[in-house]
């Protein structure tokens, strides 16, 4: 058998762990897979002393991650560090010093992606991070390689556990967003500081890492238009439920036409209600699903558990497998694929439909005088009902495919009306057709 493949892994976290662990007990079978044994020769961490779910050989531990990165005999650096820096820095110089590199850092490819792609085509190494997006669940390598004859137009997908697992307690147990929040966190899936999760950063980096990579064009976490689940409340679940619709935080990036008649990329993470009907919405707890569209394969759903420290581990040495080969053969994968170059939507210029709840005074010639907001700013109702009398009294209204923008206009308009006491929820419609 040839001789070894150097392995430096950055970071002995809840995945960096589960990497080290599975490199050890599955030695033998990732050798006979490569051609070659894999030799693990170091791993970098911020303290010697720190405890760890794997034991790790006190010989192979150092806190000189830039000297680890640095070794002309390392071959491949596994990055599992997360954040921007000191990430960027050890993986431009990994690749600098002739490394290939596999990465589960979605923030870092979602804010400066193309300066890492420019760096491992200087190079001539890969630059593989399949684990960034939806945990062991394989989507960009079907995206860059499975569906690279094809013309995908749609991505919709749950890539965030945590918020999954909240919505869907609030729709199947009733709870509250709090309450349901503090579940998540006393069963792990939520951090202590929820913020990226339930804020929809998370999600926005993972969007924009779909995007770029579905569309052929660069596409950054700011280029997402990102909202959280926050706001979503229990009415807002209720009539979801009511409509045969479930809400989720949906990450969605499609193909669009802007107004000069080019395609553009709209990319946007936000809650939306989808019908019951729709695959996505039997994605109970904390799994992920990611549904693609495209011309000839037509619909296609991935789906399974989407973070976590081993299904996360388990797509690292899966890139650690390809990157080996690609080392052993001396050649190198797919790099970045940009060619397309399309512009990307503003959100105003999105369409999608809307959900609207209305507290409404209770009197004749209300109904008329809402539906004349909405024609006025060319949004088309497609039903519309009324819940509860007198002061109670609230219209619920289901629009037709418009623009963000025009919704937006509309609901400022209803605010400003004597009619209106409040507009109280308003929440986009996804994965329906038209009626």
């Amino acid at each position: 058998m040839n001789s070894p493949l150097k392995v430096a892994v950055l970071g002995c976290g809840s995945v960096g762990s589960q990497v080290v662990r599975l490199l050890a007990e599955q030695a033998d079978d990732l050798a006979a897979r490569i051609g070659a044994p894999v030799e693990l020769v170091g791993v970098a961490v911020r303290r010697l002393d720190a405890p760890r779910e794997v034991d790790v050989p006190a010989t192979l531990l150092t806190t000189d991650a830039a000297a680890l990165v640095a070794r002309d005999d390392v071959d491949v650096v596994i990055e599992v560090i997360g954040g921007i820096e000191p990430a960027r820095s050890l993986i431009l110089s990994a690749l600098e010093h002739g490394a290939s590199v596999v990465t589960a850092n979605k923030a870092l490819l979602a804010e400066d992606g193309a300066t890492l792609f420019e760096a491992a085509e200087k190079a001539g190494r890969d630059l593989y991070y399949e684990a960034a997006v939806a945990g062991a669940i394989p989507i960009l390598r079907p995206l860059r390689e499975s569906l690279a004859g094809d013309k995908v137009t749609r991505v919709l997908g749950i890539v965030n556990g945590t918020t999954n697992f909240i919505l869907d307690k609030m729709d199947t147990a009733g709870s509250g967003f709090g309450d349901a929040l503090e579940e998540a966190q006393a069963l792990g899936y939520a951090e202590a500081d929820p913020t990226a999760d339930v804020e929809g950063f998370d999600a926005a980096a993972k969007a924009a890492i779909l995007a770029s990579l579905a569309f052929h064009s660069r596409v950054t976490a700011a280029d997402v238009h990102r909202e959280g689940i926050t706001d979503v409340s229990a009415g807002d679940v209720r009539s979801a439920r009511e409509m045969g619709s479930v809400v989720k935080l949906l990450a969605i990036a499609e193909l669009r036409t802007d107004a000069d008649g080019e395609e553009a990329v709209s990319v946007r993470v936000h809650p939306a209600m989808i019908p019951r009907s729709h695959p996505l919405a039997s994605v109970r707890e904390a799994y992920n699903a990611v549904f693609v569209e495209s011309e000839a394969a037509g619909q296609l759903m991935f789906y399974g558990p989407g973070a976590g420290g081993s299904p996360t581990a388990s797509a690292v040495l899966g890139d650690l497998v390809t990157v080996a080969r690609n080392h052993r053969q001396g050649t190198r994968g797919v790099g970045e694929s940009a060619y397309a170059d399309r512009a990307v939507l503003p959100m105003g210029e999105t369409r999608t439909r809307y959900h609207v709840a209305i507290d409404v005074d209770d009197r004749a010639g209300v109904l008329a005088a809402v539906a004349h907001a909405f024609a006025e700013h060319g949004v088309s109702i497609q039903t519309v009902r009324q819940e509860g009398r007198g002061n109670d009294a609230q219209l619920v209204v289901v629009s037709h495919e418009a623009t963000d923008a025009a919704l937006a206009a509309t609901v400022e308009r209803l605010r400003g009306m004597e009619i209106v006491r409040e507009v109280t929820s308003v929440m986009r419609v996804e994965g329906a057709e038209e009626q």
